[in-house]
């Protein structure tokens, strides 16, 4: 780990972001069966139930950013591919179904804290997650979940841009396909922010 990572990660001004880690993306309601084999090849609902807890344990903030929709879709758009896919699946994370909910392998506790959005690809566009997280007193965001090729992307983009710290568990993320998903994790993320495995951000709060 570099020297400056665990000064990054005190764990009072840090918060675990996981995004879309929900049944209708990466569990038994997901209609993206590679995805879903990604997720599961490398380990990222085992790596990430081990995070939170610790994350939990030190004092850190866990964060749960998911994606839902109204069942009249009102808010929401399909103006990009991959959301217009989603669009023809009626139940496909519609708020309060099962589709929307998160794996059962991340147990959500009460001190949780939960962003949503109705649109786009991104956390922070259109939401009060910046706010919420500026007013917890938050500086480093580690970014975890799906995918590397959109959503974790353009959240570390976006963390970046409105002046978040940002870390990357590696083992805690997931794309298609495999070897696009490392060369983002090898060539792209680093220039953002520190692409560490969540092993070493786990001992940095020991």
């Amino acid at each position: 780990m570099p020297v400056n990572v665990k000064n990054l990660l005190n764990p009072r001004t840090t918060a675990v972001l996981i995004m879309e880690m929900q049944r209708g993306v990466v569990g038994d309601l997901s209609d993206i069966p590679q995805l879903v084999e990604a997720v599961d090849k490398g380990g990222v609902k085992a790596h990430l139930a081990a995070l939170l807890p610790a994350a939990r344990s030190a004092g850190a903030q866990v964060v749960y950013c998911n994606l839902l929709y109204r069942r009249d879709r009102k808010g929401s758009i399909a103006n990009a591919p991959m959301l217009g896919r989603g669009a023809k699946n009626p139940e496909h994370l519609r708020e309060g179904s099962p589709s929307a909910q998160n794996i059962p392998e991340i147990t959500r506790k009460p001190e949780d804290f939960v962003s949503s959005r109705y649109h786009g690809m991104s956390p922070f566009t259109g939401t009060s997650l910046d706010m919420a997280l500026r007013n917890m007193g938050i500086k480093t965001v580690i970014a975890t979940g799906v995918s590397l090729n959109v959503g974790i992307f353009a959240m570390v983009c976006e963390a970046v841009g409105l002046g978040y710290n940002a870390v990357i568990a590696r083992d805690c993320v997931a794309g298609l396909p495999p070897d696009y998903a490392e060369a983002v994790l090898k060539h792209s993320l680093p220039v953002l922010g520190a692409v560490v495995p969540s092993s070493e951000i786990m001992a940095a709060w020991k």
